[in-house]
């Protein structure tokens, strides 16, 4: 038994601040984290190519039309290993018709870190670096002191304790409300019944983002959480949303969650809220329209009769909001795979807009291209299992600059300032969490 079992959270980032693995990503479910350290291989995938490498062997290149996700599971399904788990991230332009960059990025890790029930069990292809891991996590972490839970702190490697800086979200305002009110006249015109419009905030100096997550996930309830660093490009998030999860028998679930109210107030505060969110039409037109596009794009992969929704429009609590939320699920027809799944589902109709091909064309009129936002981070293996997050309440960095972003779904009875309030709210799940480098 590795020491500190009992603090999974404390176990991953230090693996990741460890400066062992260059490339690595942290998926957290329910009671069960994945640290998938090193690359034994990977599948890249981009506007027409699809790049793939295996153990030491040479990179290959091959062109791909049609589905994306059909090129990924080709590729994968190419790897050498008889088993294996893939973890990686798919960008919201994976759906688009004329897509641009880099859309997805997977990895087949060297060294994989399982820590369950208190469990924690090390694989690797390297049994030189699976003895390091393992001394690495039985080293007791440092006692905690300063400004942020021991979980959250800079002494998760012995390292001194941090103290975030938190990022003001209260900026482009006017731009945002402008778009705003774009989208509630094309829904008048009747172009569309939902959009989701996004901003971006940048944040004004470099981070530190291992030590965010740790900060952040402290403070979070996500339904999934994430930490990666792939080719230099880095993320950390609190995913409030299963996009889809498929079990290796074929069962296919979503989570769609719309309707939003700020939560963390205060019990007072938040019982009023909460009494909102249930009682305002708005909101409650937004989440059953979302429920109802997730069954139809259900009812595209699986058998008929299979589809149920369970536990309608029940009040999530996420960080620093509470929404409404359902499970739609369904079993896989014969011959369909969890990529069909992803591809009935992708990208999320509470990201997206309804009907999904005109908000998609929304979209790209009003924003800017939107990268991993509103995209996916992926957990896939080789039986069929596969589990994808939406990317949402997340911190981003590349290329010396970091920044954030958060959108809200505009429908007919939307106001340009309670949706900007909206970003504010959803931005506060990770804004007073950033780590200054």
């Amino acid at each position: 038994m590795v020491e500190g079992a009992s603090d999974p959270l404390s176990l991953v980032t230090r693996l990741a601040g460890s400066g062992l693995f260059t490339d690595y990503v942290v998926y957290e479910r329910p009671d069960h984290w994945i640290f998938a350290g090193g690359v034994a291989g990977e599948v890249i995938l981009e506007a027409g190519v699809v790049r793939s490498r295996w153990a030491d062997g040479p990179a290959e290149e091959d062109t791909w039309t049609g589905r994306p996700s059909a090129a990924l599971e080709a590729a994968l399904h190419a790897a050498p290993p008889r088993d294996w788990n893939a973890y990686g991230w798919i960008a919201f332009e994976f759906a688009s018709d004329t897509p641009e960059g880099r859309l997805a990025h997977l990895v087949v890790p060297r060294t994989e870190v399982r820590i369950e029930e208190g469990r924690v069990l090390v694989t690797s292809a390297d049994p030189g670096e699976a003895e390091r891991v393992a001394a690495l996590l039985s080293v007791p972490p440092a006692p905690a002191s300063g400004t942020v839970p021991e979980t959250a702190a800079g002494t998760l490697s012995g390292a001194p304790p941090v103290t975030p800086s938190p990022v003001d979200v209260r900026s482009g305002g006017d731009g945002y409300r402008s778009r705003v009110a774009r989208a509630v006249a094309e829904i008048g015109a009747g172009l569309y019944q939902k959009v989701i419009v996004s901003r971006r905030v940048p944040v004004p100096f470099p981070v530190d983002v291992v030590a965010t997550y740790a900060c952040g996930r402290a403070a979070n309830t996500p339904a999934r959480s994430f930490l990666f660093d792939l080719d230099g490009f880095r993320s950390a998030g609190f995913s409030p949303e299963v996009l889809v999860s498929v079990d290796e028998g074929g069962t296919v679930t979503t989570q769609p969650l719309a309707g939003t109210r700020a939560f963390g107030r205060g019990e007072s505060a938040d019982s009023r809220t909460r009494r909102e969110l249930q009682e305002d039409p708005k909101e409650i037109f937004e989440h059953a329209v979302s429920v109802r596009a997730s069954q139809e794009e259900l009812y595209r992969v699986c058998s008929p009769g299979t589809v149920r929704v369970t536990g309608f429009m029940t009040v999530k609590e996420r960080g620093s909001v509470q929404h409404l939320g359902s499970s739609v699920s369904g079993e896989l027809a014969p011959g369909r795979t969890g990529w069909d799944a992803l591809d009935a589902l992708f990208p999320g109709v509470t990201a997206s807009g309804i009907p999904k091909a005109e908000a998609l064309d929304a979209i790209a009129r009003l924003e800017e291209p939107r990268g991993l936002y509103a995209g996916a981070v992926v957990a896939v293996s080789r039986d069929g299992a596969l589990d994808a997050a939406l990317v949402l309440r997340a911190l981003y960095s590349e290329n010396g600059r970091a920044w954030l972003r958060a959108g809200a779904g505009i429908v007919s009875g939307s106001t340009p300032e309670r949706e900007y309030e909206e970003t504010c709210e959803k931005l506060s799940s990770i804004a007073p969490y950033v780590v200054r480098a």
